[in-house]
């Protein structure tokens, strides 16, 4: 399984969108990261719908759809409809998890569960081989530019055995936080997917930044 590295939109320049979905087209990068929040779930609000369709209207590569919201189940076909390869919804908003993942494939799309730093990796024992992706956040959800949490690495790794235990193809990615210095430690603890915002949008190069990231996770 490759390593894949997913810019993370919410850190691009908003009145400059397509040039930087254009320069993540033609870059090494592997996935779109797209945050999607209510304001509700985190203290945050980011894009809506039509922001989404133009995004997948130029993007050209997978697109990854992160929804910190409340009550996913109400927009899943909506997602698929606008163009998400991947559709990703936090534990903590799903009281029927299992059967929002379910909806989710139904729609046609990969299925995700992203965890909030402080929800340990045992709640997913009953769920994990119906999971594409499990999404380990790295820092509390609802903006960019914060500080990696450290106790990431013991998560990725816990969640490792249970995915090797259940013989799941579950992939690994990691949200928050990630830079050049902590990448290769996320790759070995066992992460398959790197998101990466502030990092890659705020450098002086961000084509380099994801090369140079590409490089380090191989």
């Amino acid at each position: 399984m490759s390593n894949l590295i997913a810019p993370s939109i919410l850190a691009a320049d908003f009145a400059n969108l397509q040039r930087d979905i254009e320069m993540v087209n033609n870059s090494e990068a592997d996935w779109f990261h797209i945050d999607i929040m209510d304001g509700v779930f985190v203290p945050n609000i980011s894009f809506g719908m039509p922001v989404l369709k133009a995004i997948a209207t130029h993007a050209k590569k997978t697109i990854d759809v992160h929804l910190m919201i409340v009550d996913p189940d109400r927009y899943i076909q909506t997602f698929a409809d606008l163009g998400a390869d991947v559709l990703t919804v936090h534990y903590e908003a799903c009281t029927h998890l299992h059967r929002t993942i379910q909806a989710i494939k139904a729609a046609g799309m990969k299925a995700g569960v992203a965890l909030n730093p402080h929800t340990p990796i045992a709640v997913l024992e009953d769920i994990i081989a119906d999971l594409d992706v499990v999404c380990i956040m790295s820092v509390n959800p609802g903006f960019g530019g914060q500080s990696f949490i450290e106790n990431t690495y013991k998560k990725v790794s816990q969640l490792k055995h249970l995915i090797e235990f259940a013989k799941s193809d579950c992939q690994i990615e990691i949200d928050g936080g990630v830079t050049s210095k902590n990448a290769n430690a996320l790759i070995e603890a066992g992460a398959n997917v790197l998101v990466a915002g502030s990092f890659v949008f705020k450098s002086d190069d961000p084509t380099t930044t994801i090369a140079d990231l590409k490089a380090i996770v191989g």
